[in-house]
Formats: structure tokens, sequence, C-alpha cells
């Protein structure tokens, strides 16, 4: 039975996801309307187009999946319905944290000044490597979250059952544990955006605050407003670092089913887990002028079309 508690940060959490569809929408529009009649997409804008799609798709699943959580509460909770719900949301999942990862080190590459030979290496061939870094991120993605079709993370399947024959028994124990071996191969490959993730974000903090001081110890006094750009770039990455480390434990939590269902720990990850990638979208927006521009122009097409209407 659901408590009130549950009930309220489900509720919280749909809120959440609502906003996030509406700004991972803009985005997606943004980025889309730029590569139109282009022959080749800047890498830029594949990497966005993939993030914001995935977490388009994401939340409105999520927003599904917690409708049925409040309304359809007992047929939710079948067994093969629970199972294809987890495999969806955790390939959906793993594509948003691979893609977020892969624009904190693309912004690295592109906006960091380091000057290593490997660095620069990157900084030629990234747009080459982006459509091959999106196409990995999609097979890792996939791999994990085909290993919930064994269903093996059910906590109410008991691998140790009595069976009429005492082999049958020992063979199925045995399989179950190299299934959860497997699975746990498969997943174990999640820590790898986390950690491109953090490195990349700590490098490009720590160039743009070594520029940011050079700058500040040869100003003359005046607003400069390369200056508060960089101020404004390393909020922006702090903040992508810090949200993208908060979703990133709330995504393991639920996953694997680290408390009961519906439980008050269980529900606050939730809350938390759809404020994570709602605050990354608007962020994005806010540090970016190209998606700041398409909600007036937007609202200006509706006005001028409502105003020709009633006249």
């Amino acid at each position: 039975m659901m408590t009130s508690f549950a009930l309220l940060c489900l509720s919280i959490a749909i809120i959440e996801c609502m906003a996030g569809i509406l700004g991972n929408g803009i985005i997606l529009a943004a980025s889309s309307l730029s590569c139109i009649g282009s022959k080749t997409w800047p890498p830029y804008d594949m990497i966005v187009i993939s993030l914001s799609s995935s977490k388009f798709i994401l939340q409105s699943w999520n927003t599904l999946d917690y409708f049925m959580n409040i309304f359809y509460e007992n047929f939710f909770y079948k067994e093969n319905l629970l199972t294809a719900a987890k495999i969806m949301f955790t390939f959906l999942s793993y594509s948003s944290l691979w893609f977020g990862a892969w624009l904190s080190v693309f912004y690295c590459i592109k906006v960091a000044s380091f000057t290593q030979s490997f660095f620069i290496w990157l900084k030629l061939r990234i747009a080459r490597l982006v459509p091959w870094m999106l196409l990995t991120s999609w097979l890792c993605s996939f791999t994990a979250a085909i290993s919930f079709t064994w269903d093996v993370y059910s906590v109410h399947e008991n691998i140790t059952a009595p069976s009429s024959m005492t082999n049958t028994s020992a063979w199925t124990t045995t399989r179950k544990d190299n299934l959860g071996l497997l699975i746990l191969i498969c997943n174990a490959g999640i820590g790898m955006p986390l950690i491109l993730s953090v490195v990349s974000s700590v490098l490009l903090i720590w160039s743009l605050w070594i520029h940011t001081r050079r700058m500040q110890n040869n100003a003359s006094g005046f607003r400069d407003p390369s200056l508060e750009a960089h101020m404004k770039a390393i909020k922006s990455v702090c903040s992508f670092l810090f949200l993208y480390i908060i979703y990133f434990i709330c995504v393991l939590i639920i996953v694997f089913n680290v408390f009961s269902a519906l439980s008050n720990a269980d529900s606050i990850c939730v809350v938390l887990m759809a404020a994570c990638p709602t605050a990354h979208t608007l962020v994005l927006i806010w540090s970016n002028p190209k998606f700041q521009e398409l909600p007036p122009r937007i609202w200006h097409h509706i006005n001028c079309h409502g105003r020709t209407a009633c006249m």
C-alpha cells in the first residue's frame, strides 16, 4: 500500500519530469533547427541532440511510470511488466549518463587550454570521433539493460527453492550465479561515464580557473565581459558535475533495488533522480544563448498568430 509520503514524492517527481520534458524539447528543437539543411552536423549539436532526446524519452517514460505507480499499483508490480520497465529505464538512464559524460569531455577538449600532444590530437580529431563515441554509448547502455531480461534483480525470486532433484537445484543456483556475474560485469562499465565526467570537468575547471586568475591580474579595473563569461562557465561546469554525481548515485540505488519499493528512502531517491536531469537541462539552457532565444521566438510567433486570428 502506497504511503502519503510516497504519493507526495511521486507527484513532485511528475512535475519535475514535465518541466524537464519542456526544457529538453526546447534544446532539441533549437539544436535540430541549426542542423536542418546542413550536410554535416556540428559535433556539439550531435551530442546535445543525443542527450536531450534521451532525456526527453526518459522523463516521458518516468512520468508514465509514476502515473502507473499511483493509479495502477497492483497491476504495475506484475513480474513481466516490472522487468520490462526496468530494462527501459536502465537503457535510457545509462544512455543519458554516457551522453552527459561526452558533453563534459567535449567542453574540456574544446575550451581547456592544455598543450600536451594527446590533448592537441583530440582537439583536431574530436569531430570525427563524436559519432563513434555516441554509437559506443548506445551499445554499452543496451548491453547493460538487456541483462535485465533474466530478471535476476527480482527480490521476490528464490533461486534456492526446493526442487525434486538435488542436481537440478544446484544447477539452477550455479546458472543464476553466472548470470549475476555477467550482469555485474556489464554494469561495471557504467562507472566509465562517471570517471570521464569527473576527470574532464575537473580539468576544465582547473584550466578556466588558471585563465581567470590571469585575467584578474591583468584587469584594468573596468568590467570585463570575458572574465564574466569565464566565471559563468566555471559555475556551469560545477553545476553539471554536482548534478551528474547525484543523478548517478540515485540511478544505481534505483536499478539495484537498494531500498524497498516506495519506501521513504526510495521515494526521496525518485524525487532527486527526477530533479537532476531537469536542473541539468535548465543550466544548459541558461549557459547557451541559442537555447535562450528559442522560447521568446516561439512566444512571439504564437502572439502574432493569435492577433491575426482575432482580427
